[in-house]
């Protein structure tokens, strides 16, 4: 749809609302649906290497689709872009519908989605340690969608060079979730939980340096830090779900896990503004390094956190 309204270069605002809902709603059953795909595909001894270059490939290709796309602009116009950024998503969701055998289905197949959903929260709640990170990090979520997508271009603009400064930002980031990716490909954790949420920090650091923002480069290391962490999470969480939640209800479980923690972003984007006005850009910034240290620390302080451990077994079914 987009791409025939592209070729008319008349886009109405309400057809791009539309297909960026669509995008939001195909990618909230996308993420947890592909997550009973990769343990249904590797052994569980090999699950957080495979995890990590599921992630290292996401993340390059990501990079490289950005610097493509902008080529493809550049050269051809937008519709083509999209029209072959399209052509890949087709590619790519014919591939994964291959694997459509590959995952267990419950055995009460009569069950209605309702039941189903019932019985997903019911195995969610039963693990503290899942209940308590997505809930934490749903507030980190909150504070990293207000520091970088609202008040730090705006602090690029105000003390250095705009977009191009912050695109540097974003640049280091990308460089930091590739470099997480190759870290979880060789990491072994008997406390995965008290590591995560030890380098955690590096949000509240993140968002200190923009606070106080004496050099773009190190607001860029910030970042980079941020992006390594990120991956990491990614990683260790998935691997740590994919080997503790009973297989058939994983994608279920991970649902509840997507839509905690993707929860206050839309929150954090819309108090960015009114806040960073009430209080200045700087406090606010502040602020939010100070909650997010405040939340890990009590985080760490739980022992169901702070002590959980990965089993060896694979998980019954």
């Amino acid at each position: 749809m987009q791409v025939a309204f592209f070729a008319t270069g008349d886009v109405p605002l309400i057809v791009l609302l539309l297909v960026n809902i669509n995008f939001g709603l195909m990618w909230g059953i996308f993420w947890p649906a592909m997550s009973g795909v990769l343990p249904a595909l590797v052994p569980d001894e090999h699950l957080q290497g495979a995890n990590s270059v599921n992630n290292f490939f996401s993340n390059a290709a990501m990079i490289l689709g950005a610097a493509v796309g902008g080529i493809i602009v550049a050269g051809w116009g937008p519709t083509w872009a999209l029209a072959i950024d399209a052509a890949t998503f087709v590619v790519g969701g014919s591939v994964l519908f291959s694997f459509r055998h590959l995952s267990p289905r419950s055995v009460q197949t009569e069950n209605t989605m309702l039941d189903d959903l019932i019985h997903g929260w019911k195995i969610f709640i039963s693990f503290r340690w899942i209940v308590i990170g997505v809930f934490g990090f749903s507030f980190i979520i909150l504070a990293w969608a207000a520091g970088e997508n609202i008040l730090g271009p705006l602090i690029a603009l105000k003390e250095f060079n705009g977009a191009k400064s912050w695109s540097l930002v974003l640049t280091a980031e990308g460089i930091g979730l590739l470099l997480g990716s190759i870290i979880g490909l060789k990491i072994k954790l008997k406390y995965p939980l008290r590591f995560l949420l030890i380098i955690s920090f590096s949000i509240s650091l993140y968002m200190w340096s923009m606070a106080k923002p004496q050099s773009i480069w190190f607001i860029a290391f910030c970042a980079l830090l941020w992006g390594i962490t990120l991956d990491l999470w990614i990683t260790l969480w998935s691997t740590a779900m994919a080997r503790e939640v009973p297989r058939e209800a994983l994608s279920r479980v991970s649902s509840f896990d997507a839509m905690g923690t993707m929860l206050l972003r839309p929150v954090g984007l819309a108090i960015a503004g009114p806040l960073s006005m009430a209080i200045g850009i700087s406090n606010t910034l502040h602020f939010f390094a100070v909650f997010t240290a405040v939340l890990i620390i009590a985080m760490l302080a739980t022992p169901v956190m702070r002590n959980m451990q990965i089993t060896e077994e694979k998980v019954p079914e």
